[in-house]
């Protein structure tokens, strides 16, 4: 069986189990000169540009960006990709001017949370938390199972095993050394991720020669590029909404909007890392049109796989394995250390439990539980791209009445919460089954023979439209009635 695949299962598992092995010892070794709450949360608020901008963008830039955005690519065309690669970095620029607000009113705050709980009661407070929290949680099932596939596709190694090797080793140095040790692994995981990448480019374009270019496309499939498409519309505004309002609630950013040493470090950081993530997103996405034009019958999230392994080279898969690693790892620390700093700060101010409760203890148990959920999860092999659009979903229904909430004072708890929740129903009424054929109100509530086709071939993006927008719409209505 072996044979069939680029790679040994037995060269596979050294690979992953050397490259874990890595970031381990850099982890830990570099958590021993910096232990304390405040490091382990925000790192002591003294990370300078360098190392502040490659965590920003390592932790941006997961494994998710290998399967995506050349998803996405095949049906939406270049508006998807527009619109991913644009949602993927707009968040640096809002965090610019929201993140010198909330350094300003909480100087030694840690989370965007602490600011809810200024703004509501516990409530809704309660429902933000768990709502970030579950986000978070889903982005690492997703990310546990994008590098568990990636590695089964090359090497036919079981997805379990990866899980289980990327997770254990992960929790061992994010657990111990926090944000600190998760942002000087970044710092390497991003120097290897930029090198793979230029590595990967320079390849690609060498042996597809004049495939590798929008010509080629407009040639072979000529809509993916138009103007007309309605999809492209459909697809980048989709993408956009949905990624740019995970991404303001990705705790992950939050922490590092805390730890650099000033303001004028986090501005620039934030610039930097939003020109860089937008060329990354859109060669992924690029290449994935490229695989489709070539061969329309490739799997849509492979695309870049399809070009890069085309030569079934052992030296190319290697890279990729590398590159897959590095990228899962700095989201996965991140996402486990973000988790981990929310139920500490957070929970610990919103839960009435025990006050002898040891909340740093309770957030490593809870990781450890929502660990062992992500490695079942990722076992099972379910669609990456659906996996984050369920939880940017969850997002969408939060993002306009948390972030109205920051400019007007006028906001009441009771009419947010109702807004919030009547979003949720719009959205989840709307979104679509994993074959995007049909969604709770179309097809199984009421046949789909009452909608218009446009709504049936619309659903996830009347989905994203709908709970983004539609607890605004209630919020102007409750202030008008009231």
């Amino acid at each position: 069986m072996d044979k069939t695949f680029f790679l040994s299962q037995s060269t596979s598992l050294t690979l992953l189990i050397v490259i874990n092995l890595i970031f381990v010892f850099f982890g830990l070794y570099n958590s021993k000169k910096y232990q304390g709450l405040n490091n382990y949360l925000t790192a002591n608020r003294n990370i300078g540009l360098f190392s502040l901008t490659t965590s920003l963008i390592a932790s941006a830039l997961g494994a998710w960006i290998l399967f995506g955005p050349a998803s996405a690519a095949t049906w939406g065309g270049i508006g998807a990709i527009i619109g991913y690669s644009l949602g993927t970095a707009f968040p640096m620029f809002f965090l610019i001017y929201l993140g010198k607000k909330i350094r300003k009113e909480f100087p030694k705050g840690s989370s965007l949370i602490e600011f809810m709980r200024k703004k509501f009661r516990k409530s809704l407070f309660k429902l933000i938390l768990l709502m970030t929290i579950f986000y978070m949680f889903i982005f690492l099932c997703a990310e546990v199972t994008a590098i568990a596939v990636l590695i089964n596709y090359i090497s036919g190694t079981q997805l379990w095993i990866t899980a289980l090797i990327v997770l254990l080793s992960t929790l061992v140095y994010t657990l111990y050394g926090g944000l600190r040790a998760s942002i000087f692994t970044d710092n390497i995981q991003m120097v290897v991720i930029g090198i793979l990448l230029l590595i990967s480019l320079a390849y690609i374009s060498s042996f597809t020669g004049s495939e590798f270019s929008f010509d080629f496309i407009k040639e072979k499939n000529p809509q993916l590029l138009s103007s007309s498409y309605l999809p492209s519309y459909t697809a980048g505004l989709t993408f956009f909404i949905a990624v740019a309002a995970t991404n303001l609630f990705h705790q992950g950013n939050w922490q590092r909007v805390y730890a650099a040493k000033n303001f004028e470090t986090l501005k620039k950081s934030l610039i930097i890392s939003f020109f860089i993530i937008i060329p990354i997103v859109f060669y992924m996405g690029f290449s994935g049109m490229v695989a489709f034009s070539i061969d329309s019958t490739t799997r849509p999230d492979l695309g870049f796989f399809t070009l890069l392994l085309k030569d079934q080279t052992a030296l190319i898969s290697i890279v990729v394995i590398i590159l897959g690693l590095a990228l899962t790892i700095s989201t996965v620390d991140t996402l486990v250390n973000a988790i981990s700093s929310l139920i500490v700060v957070d929970g610990k101010a919103t839960f009435n439990l025990d006050k002898k409760i040891n909340y740093l203890n309770l957030s490593k148990y809870v990781i450890l539980f929502l660990s062992f959920i992500s490695f079942i999860v990722a076992s099972k092999g379910f669609d990456i791209l659906y996996l984050f659009l369920l939880a940017d979903l969850f997002c969408c229904a939060f993002v306009l009445t948390v972030f109205y909430s920051f400019y007007n004072k006028n906001i009441k708890e009771k009419n947010a919460y109702i807004s919030i929740i009547i979003g949720l129903i719009g959205g989840f009424l709307m979104f679509p089954a994993p074959d995007f054929s049909q969604s709770l109100l179309v097809g199984i509530l009421l046949p789909k023979e009452l909608f218009s086709p446009i709504v049936s071939q619309s659903l996830l993006f009347l989905s994203f439209v709908i709970a983004t927008f539609l607890p605004l719409i209630v919020l102007k209505a409750k202030r008008f009635l009231y």
